[in-house]
């Protein structure tokens, strides 16, 4: 018995000191990231930011100086063109990611300004087609000081004509003009609660499986997450963008499913260099009545590991307490 009593001390002893020592270590993470002071991080990159769900640190940057038709439909900033920053403390510093919206005449300036400032480039692609003038997106990721981070990238960033600023503000969006979506019979189809950016509506949908990089988790905030993007294009069409991220062997599922509905695959693409498991990332584009587009949409993602739809109930209960998504990436 004496040894039986002994035993459950020790094992006891055990049990506490492994709480005590993730306590102790959770403990440190959150104070280092209290630590950051990342108002200096929006005056170094020269725009606001928002804090994301999984404490991620979003610096959203619109191409707004674009002027870009597809299929001669002119597109909205929040609707293709976001450029973006996402940082996030781990344990080993501060990792930023995110991806730039770049003309033909830019891409070298800003690639070079990123190898300057020991940034990594991941991809450099284009998402749709037929844009005019055309343009690229350069995915990217540093990792260290955000301060520096972010100087570095406003640096790299001065060789295109990015919108930013060291401490003004960009101008309020405009207010919605023109046709609107029906944003319920959106999310009722998708199974989503949207968010609303200007007149366009912004779906992000996380998918099942945890997702790591360099030994670090990737949270949906920092662009790891199917993005659907509705623009109205009439009073009775929209045209959508935006990516699925994907598996290997979701790919053609996903892509024979887009282009049975009417929607076209227009890039197959990677984002990352390391990740687990490995994705893939698929662009589309369509113009046409919303809730048909929204059906195909909803048929593709029943091919993937998203996280499954809501339920309505749940649905107008997000809508009346709305929380901080993703900005789409598209």
């Amino acid at each position: 018995m004496r040894v039986s009593v002994r035993r459950l001390g020790i094992v006891a002893g055990t049990l506490l000191c492994s709480v005590i020592i993730v306590v102790a270590t959770s403990a440190s993470a959150a104070l280092r990231s209290q630590d950051i002071d990342w108002s200096a991080v929006e005056e170094a990159l020269g725009r606001p930011a928002q804090t994301m769900a999984g404490d991620v640190f979003r610096i959203g940057m619109p191409r707004t100086d674009l002027k870009v038709t597809v299929e001669d439909v002119p597109v909205q900033a929040g609707f293709a063109l976001g450029s973006y920053a996402a940082f996030k403390q781990y344990d080993d510093g501060t990792m930023v990611m995110g991806d730039l919206v770049l003309l033909d005449q830019e891409v070298n300036g800003v690639m070079s300004g990123l190898f300057d400032h020991g940034f990594q480039v991941t991809a450099l692609h284009n998402h749709v087609n037929n844009m005019s003038p055309h343009v690229m997106y350069m995915h990217y990721e540093g990792m260290g000081d955000p301060i520096e981070l972010a100087a570095g990238l406003h640096d790299a960033l001065s060789a295109s004509a990015t919108p930013l600023s060291p401490a003004s503000p960009p101008p309020p969006p405009a207010q919605p003009s023109g046709p609107q979506l029906d944003t319920g019979l959106l999310d009722g189809i998708l199974g989503y609660a949207g968010r609303l950016n200007g007149s366009v509506e912004q779906f992000g949908v996380p998918r099942t499986a945890t997702i790591t990089e360099m030994g670090h988790e990737l949270v949906p905030a920092q662009g790891v997450t199917t993005a659907l993007n509705f623009q109205p294009t009439s009073p009775s069409t929209a045209a959508i963008t935006g990516d699925f991220v994907l598996l290997a062997s979701e790919v053609n599922a996903a892509a024979s499913t887009l282009r049975a509905n009417g929607i076209e695959v227009t890039a197959v693409h990677q984002h990352h260099l390391g990740e687990e498991p490995r994705l893939f990332y698929m662009h589309f584009w369509a113009n046409n009545d919303p809730a048909t587009l929204a059906r195909g949409l909803r048929a593709a993602l029943d091919q993937t590991g998203s996280q499954p739809p809501r339920s309505r109930a749940s649905l107008t209960e997000r809508k009346r307490n709305p929380r901080p998504k993703p900005f789409a990436h598209a």
